[in-house]
């Protein structure tokens, strides 16, 4: 984009929640969102669709962070509880959002509090997730038929992954705890069970940055400026262009 707009978007009854941390859309064009502890769905011109509660977790209420929609279902993170969350579609209607899988046993003995659960990606069919844990510092692969929790094996870096996004086989994340803030992405393999990181974006634009968008060889950086009062502009988008795509030529 040369000439950015920034607009609101209407999105009914969503302000009653508080607060808004992870958005998607779907092939159809309807808009995903959580926070607090509620998923709704709006329509793109705003109109308030479905609204789905999500219960309490093992540790307490609910804090989601960020989903994903895949073929059948959209699956949830919880920042305050070791759990993903999934809700089913059927028919384009969303069912009840119900734990689905604690991930606790994939690290036995780290603190249950510290996981604190963040992005969460699935490739095309939906039968792979790789969801981020700030706490462990780690990005974790979740088998969706088998639920089969194992980490991604990215070697020594630190991957406490917020914001993801995958396209193909490159994992594109963002930063902002337990390395310098920025973008990084990492090349997997087709199984994404393992993979390295090939590309580090770092410097004085990002501003805790907590999510991005790929679009065009392109990519999007929200700065979240949450080390600021609430309420205090500007709120930037840092727009850079895609280093795979150039060192693909």
């Amino acid at each position: 984009m040369t000439s950015p707009q920034l607009r609101p978007f209407r999105a009914d009854g969503a302000t009653a929640r508080g607060s808004s941390r992870g958005i998607h859309t779907d092939r159809t064009g309807r808009v995903f969102s959580v926070g607090k502890g509620r998923l709704t769905v709006h329509a793109p011109d705003g109109r308030l669709l479905d609204a789905v509660d999500a219960p309490d977790g093992p540790l307490g209420a609910p804090d989601l962070n960020d989903l994903v929609v895949t073929p059948d279902a959209v699956y949830v993170t919880d920042w305050a509880n070791p759990v993903v969350l999934r809700a089913s579609l059927d028919g384009g209607k969303v069912g009840p959002l119900e734990p689905w899988v604690d991930v606790r046993g994939a690290f036995p003995g780290f603190p249950d509090r510290y996981w604190l659960l963040n992005g969460v990606v699935a490739d095309p069919t939906g039968r792979t997730l790789l969801v981020a844990s700030n706490g462990t510092e780690a990005v974790w692969r979740i088998d969706t038929v088998t639920r089969e929790v194992s980490r991604l094996d990215l070697g020594d870096a630190s991957f406490g992954a917020d914001g993801m996004v995958l396209h193909g086989r490159n994992l594109y994340a963002v930063l902002n705890y337990g390395a310098p803030h920025g973008v990084y992405i990492a090349r997997l393999d087709a199984q994404l069970r393992s993979g390295t990181v090939v590309h580090r974006v770092t410097g004085d634009r990002f501003d805790l940055p907590t999510t991005l968008a790929r679009h065009d060889c392109r990519l999007y950086v929200v700065n979240s400026q949450n080390d600021e009062p609430p309420g205090t502009p500007p709120y930037t988008v840092t727009a850079l262009d895609d280093p795979v795509c150039q060192a693909n030529g």
